[in-house]
């Protein structure tokens, strides 16, 4: 069982290592077909700093702040949105562990009982 488990491991492990090795050569080769490379194309998020030393994101070629985030994040305060399955997995979780801590505690005391 460990050999088998050992193999597979190897296995899932150098197949990872291939396709990644393999995007890289697609990445080489689209290089190498346009001729030329372009810096205009970013990848889909970039991180830079700025010359002040405060870090730029883009996502998409879209500049990203915090400031950005926090208005985002108060619009949806705002509009007090409510995700149905959310409350419904809050409620479930809230039932399920109520539920399992009544039945350890009438287990623990069926064996203190006993005692």
């Amino acid at each position: 069982m460990k050999m088998f488990m050992l193999k597979s491991m190897l296995i899932a492990a150098l197949m990872f290592v291939s396709v990644l090795f393999g995007m890289e050569q697609a990445n080489v080769g689209i290089q190498n077909m346009k001729g030329y490379s372009n810096d205009q194309f970013n990848g889909a998020f970039t991180l830079k700093e700025s010359a002040d030393g405060e870090l730029e994101a883009s996502i998409l070629g879209k500049d990203v702040s915090s400031h950005d985030l926090e208005k985002k994040k108060k619009e949806l305060e705002e509009m007090k949105a409510f995700n149905f399955f959310s409350s419904l997995g809050k409620n479930l979780a809230g039932a399920l562990s109520f539920a399992t801590e009544k039945i350890i505690q009438l287990i623990t005391g069926l064996f203190t009982g006993e005692k």
